[in-house]
């Protein structure tokens, strides 16, 4: 374990995770304790074309006893490796020998009773496929999603015709290049170069995001199907998400206020699908990554965030235990 890019005091391991037709792939958890441990911990997963850079959000989470970890997924962030397609997966499923390493880790290794998993947009939909799939295993305590991408933005009509063709080319053409060429509106409103208020590695998030292959958009959308026929979630789950979106693909300052990514009426439509005990929460002026708005919504986002965790989230045991 080796100091991460971010200096002390965070900490980042490599997981091994074979290897594909590329070349190695690994994960990599990166790791900040909190000042007076709880027995309690969260994982933060990132969502497309991304990684963790989001020091704020470790610091409120420490500040409520919390020890903090966040992965960066295979082929993302401090994990992708020359020769590597970025950001592509062939199902979100692939994703889950990382996750069932780093849970591994916290708990066992590190010693953990308690669990809440914090996921963005893809990774949203990642970890909700996840918690399903080991729900009988007690790894999980509460999940909640930022965004999670549970539908793709976009009229019933484009849904109906444009994705199934994308699901056939997927299939047979797995890598193959989408034409659509991303606005990079989403990327001005965040990075401090430009409209917004954050400074990050831009070689691992840039700011016109990538366009995805065909066979990513096939494995979310399966994902997706997934969601939409309904999970069993055993644990409390709270989504957030933005009031309203902005999806014109042209910059206006509403981008500023609004999700520039995905449509969040949909977000609400299809979060009930995801377990019997799921509270939906709506923030006025809301980024598509919550964490990134303007200060007055974080808090806002901050403290729906502590009384639901005061509500829903064993307390752990004590440091003195």
């Amino acid at each position: 374990m080796n100091v991460d890019v971010l200096g002390d005091p965070y900490r980042a391991r490599v997981i091994d995770c074979g290897r594909d037709d590329e070349g190695p792939l690994v994960a990599t958890l990166v790791s900040r304790p909190a000042r007076k441990p709880t027995g309690r911990a969260v994982l933060f997963l990132h969502g497309y074309v991304d990684y963790f850079f989001h020091t704020h959000v470790a610091d409120a989470l420490v500040d409520l006893g919390f020890d903090f970890y966040a992965l960066d997924l295979r082929r993302s962030g401090r994990s992708l490796r020359p020769g590597q397609t970025p950001y592509y997966m062939d199902s979100v499923e692939e994703y889950f020998e990382e996750i069932d390493a780093a849970v591994d880790i916290i708990r066992r290794v590190d010693g953990h009773d308690t669990l809440v998993m914090l996921a963005h947009s893809t990774g949203g939909l990642t970890a909700a496929l996840w918690a399903h799939d080991r729900r009988r295993d007690g790894l999980l305590d509460a999940l909640v999603l930022n965004s999670p991408f549970l539908d793709f933005a976009g009229g019933p009509l484009a849904r109906a015709t444009v994705l199934p063709a994308l699901l056939l080319l997927g299939r047979f053409r797995p890598r193959a290049h989408l034409a659509r060429r991303s606005s990079g509106v989403y990327g001005r409103s965040l990075h401090v170069s430009r409209d917004g208020a954050w400074d990050y590695n831009l070689d691992w998030k840039p700011i016109g995001s990538l366009p995805p292959r065909a066979g990513w958009v096939r494995a979310a959308r399966l994902a997706q199907r997934r969601v939409h026929a309904g999970l069993a979630i055993d644990v409390p789950i709270l989504v957030a998400c933005s009031t309203g979106s902005y999806l014109k693909g042209v910059w206006n300052e509403r981008a500023s206020r609004n999700d520039t990514v995905l449509d969040t009426n949909l977000i609400a439509r299809w979060a009930p699908m995801l377990g019997r005990h799921v509270t939906v929460t709506r923030v006025d002026g809301g980024l598509h990554d919550l964490t990134l708005s303007e200060v007055g919504v974080r808090r806002v986002l901050s403290d729906r965030f502590r009384r639901w965790v005061e509500a829903w989230v064993p307390t752990g045991r004590t440091a003195d235990a």
